[in-house]
Parts: C-alpha cells; structure tokens; sequence
C-alpha cells in the first residue's frame, strides 16, 4: 500500500538556532515543502531585521533542498506601520501568554491591551496565531482560554486566528462556531494521553506544553483530522530539546517528531481507512486558511515497517526505538 502527498506542510515548527538548528532543519525539509516557523527564540523574533537573518539561516541550513519558511513575529505591540512593513516578509504573528511555555517570558501580560493591534491586524490581512493557554491548573488551560478566542472572534471577524496545537474536544467545538477560527492539531497529541506521559513512569520524551489530555479528546481529535475538517491543519509543533535537558529533574516541555511525523499519519489514516483525507489534512487546507503556494514537492509512502532512530544527534524523536508501519520511501524533486 502506498500513497503520494503533494508539497506536504507543516504549520508549526521549532527549529531552534545555530548548531540545533543546522541538526534539525534537514530533517524538516526532506519530508516537508514548507513550514510556519516559531519566532520564541532568545532573545525573540520581533524585528524584521531579527526575522530576515533568521530566515537567512534556515534557508542555509537546509540548502541544497528547496523548502519554505513562513516567518512569524513574536506578538507585541507593533505600530501599524512596522506591520505594514512586515507584512509581505510574514505569514502571521504568534502570541504567546507569558510564561505560559517555552522562551514565553517576553510574552503577553495583559489580553485586553493587545486589541489594538489586533484590530491593526485585521485591517492589514495579518493572521494572528495563539498559544491559548492561561495559567490554571494544567488539565483546563486551554480550556479557560476558550472565551478568549471567542471574544476575539466576535470582536475581529475579517482577522485569521489560528488555534496553536489544539489538545481538547471542546476546542473543536469552538473551531466549529466561528468561521474565521482555524487550528493545528499535532502528530503527538492525535496519538498520546496524559496516561502515556505520567501513568506509570514518567516519560520525558512525551512531556510537552499543551500537554495531551483525556482519551475522549483525544478521540475528537482524530475524528475531526480524519475527516480532513476543513480548517484544521497538521502543525506537528515539534521542539527539540538536547537530551540532558528532557531526562533531568526541570524536563524540557517539546516533542520532536519532524523525522517520523509523515510516517505516523500515515499509519493512522490508513488504520482508519481515511487515506485519502491525508493530503487535505497535511497541505490542502493550509493552503486555503493561509492562502499560500508552496514549493512543489512530491512525498510517496509506503506501508514497509522501519524501526526509529534512538537518537539524530543528541536529540531523542518521538517513537524513538520504536517499529513504525509507514516510511517515505522516495522525495520529488
């Protein structure tokens, strides 16, 4: 059994900086056309002079292959003529709650002063992309961040928001009532529970921020991707970490599952017998929600069991040592 994905896109990505992000980029871009890269590095992505030399990096990181970063702007209060300057240089702005994840200490304080420049935003055609998590107890983050996305949505409804790595059912409710909602849904959280994590030993590697929820969520989540919900995206959010910073006592929050990210979508969609929702989920609807064209990019996988790396470097992958069923076999051009 094999299938074919045209110009596959990943939504959300961590690439890091200088040597990790020379180690993980290739991995990104053998399997991937493009991306929407993460601007919460240290210090952030918050100029255009800070996002072209970033972009400058990633292309040499990854070259000779042909690959698309969509740049993003770490959220502040931009003044509408830097947004105007920016935006033909970005695919959106990403705002991070404060403290509320990784590198996330320079990000917002207050959600109600941040309107005005959303409403910049929305005059401009810039999405606005979210980490929408408060800080309450760990299982309702995301759920007590809901209301803002809907005030959001009511208040802007000509702006583009982006859901970052749903985790729960009622998420995809939300995403249901409000046509200018859109969303990323992760290969780890389609796969994983808190169970997985912490019910028996604690697994670093599986540690992440949202963490995965409940298996009825889980189970909504699935549904809804096989489906191919026209305005949910894959966005694999993976993050690498070095290991010493995963197997220690304050573990690193991050999946990193670029390397095997295609193969275990495509185990699950034809588990399900939804094969042909994959590339809708992977690329067509990116395509519309964002209204991009992505370098040409053909992917063919095969139903041939490989085992997973332990290791890329000093970076433990998602499914490490572990048989996978599916594995791209061939990359055009």
């Amino acid at each position: 059994m094999e299938i074919t994905l045209d110009s596959p896109l990943d939504m959300h990505l961590h690439l890091r900086e200088g040597a990790m992000l020379r180690q993980v980029a290739p991995l990104s871009a053998r399997h991937f056309a493009g991306a929407v890269v993460m601007p919460n590095l240290v210090p952030p992505v918050d100029s255009l002079e800070r996002l072209r030399a970033y972009r400058a990096a990633i292309l040499e990181a990854v070259a000779p292959l042909t690959f698309m970063p969509w740049m993003t702007l770490f959220f502040r209060p931009y003044p509408e003529e830097v947004l105007a300057a920016a935006r033909r240089e970005i695919i959106g702005v990403k705002l991070y709650p404060e403290g509320v994840t990784t590198n996330s200490a320079g990000g917002v304080r207050d959600l109600e002063a941040v309107e005005e420049t959303l409403a910049r935003m929305e005059r401009l055609g810039i999405p606005l992309l979210v980490h929408g998590e408060t800080h309450g107890f760990v299982l309702d983050r995301e759920a007590e961040f809901l209301p803002i996305y809907a005030r959001w949505a009511e208040r802007f409804p000509r702006l583009t928001i982006v859901m970052e790595h749903i985790t729960t059912a009622a998420a995809l409710d939300l995403l249901d009532r409000y046509p200018n909602l859109a969303a990323t849904v992760t290969v780890h959280h389609l796969l994983t529970t808190l169970d997985d994590v912490a019910g028996g030993l604690l697994q670093p590697h599986l540690f992440c921020k949202p963490i995965p929820k409940r298996p009825e969520d889980r189970a909504a989540l699935q549904a809804a991707a096989l489906r191919a919900h026209p305005r949910l995206m894959f966005g694999s959010d993976s993050a690498p970490h070095p290991r010493e910073r995963k197997e220690a006592a304050a573990c690193a929050a991050g999946v990193f599952s670029a390397p095997v990210a295609l193969a275990l979508l495509a185990e699950l969609f034809a588990r399900h017998e939804a094969l042909a929702n994959l590339q809708a989920f992977v690329s067509d609807n990116a395509r519309r929600v964002y209204g991009v064209t992505p370098p040409a990019r053909r992917v063919r996988l095969a139903r041939r069991p490989w085992q997973a790396p332990e290791r890329y470097g000093d970076v433990v992958p998602f499914y490490h040592g572990q048989t996978l069923e599916w594995q791209v076999i061939d990359v055009e051009p």
